[in-house]
Parts: C-alpha cells; structure tokens; sequence
C-alpha cells in the first residue's frame, strides 16, 4: 500500500505542478549550453509543463552521481517527454486513469521529432519508458518518477 500511497502522492504534485508552475526563461541560458539548436528548439516548443519538469529533471540528472557526467542523459532529462505537444490536463489525467493512445505515444513522437537531429537522443528517448533497458537507464527512470 505504501508505494500506492506515494503513487497517489505523486500524481498529485503533478497536478499542483500543472496548475501552479511557470517555465523561467532565465533557465533558457543554461539549457541552450547544454542542447544544440535544433535540439533547443524542439525544447522551446514543450508546453510549460513539460518544460517545468524537464528542467527540474535535469537538475536531478545533474545531481546524480552515475548520470551527470554523460551529456547524453543531461539532453534526455530535457527532451524526453518532446512528444507529447501540447496536450492540458484533462488529457494527462485520462492517460493516468484509463489510457490516452495519443499520449502512450509520446516516446515514438519524441523520436521521430529527434531521429534526424540526434539519433542517440532519439534513441534513448524512445525507451524511456520501457521495462527491459540498462542502470543507466533505470537510474533515469526512478529519477523521471520521483
């Protein structure tokens, strides 16, 4: 029951986060240093949210011990979640509650959005969600869950 609970917990901070969170532009310095252009554009089009908990992402990809020296994870802390557009909440709560199609393809999006830009990045942001990949990965998982 306790990881139902912090479950619950959770989803509730991303609602709050949803509502209540606004994208800094100052953060944009730091982000550029990190993605390249065409990366940084696919950035700039992430709703708010989105660009909210990717950055906030990204400082626990900085803070963490095993990932923060791959570059790589530093650029899918801020784009993996590129395919989901701009979609409010009522659809991200229907994903939660029963399935949204659209939303359980961000993973492909992303992808195809990247594959062309940086086929590593698109590659990692493609199994960003899946069960069956390696610690690095799982690191980022539990990180991106949290």
């Amino acid at each position: 029951m306790k990881n139902g609970n912090n479950m619950l917990i959770s989803r509730i901070k991303q609602v709050y986060n949803y509502i209540f969170s606004s994208f800094n532009e100052n953060w944009n310095n730091e982000i550029k240093k990190i993605l390249s252009e065409e990366e940084f554009l696919v950035f700039s089009k992430m709703s708010n949210y989105d660009k909210v908990h990717s950055y906030n992402l990204y400082q626990k990809v900085k803070a963490n011990k095993v990932l923060s020296s791959q570059e790589i994870y530093l650029k899918l802390a801020l784009l993996h979640d590129s395919g989901k557009g701009n979609v409010g909440l009522f659809r991200r709560i229907k994903k939660v509650l029963i399935v949204d199609r659209i939303l359980e393809k961000h993973p492909e999006i992303a992808f195809e959005k990247l594959k062309n830009i940086n086929f590593e990045l698109a590659k990692l942001c493609l199994q960003h969600h899946n069960e069956d990949v390696d610690e690095k990965m799982k690191i980022f998982q539990e990180l991106d869950n949290k």
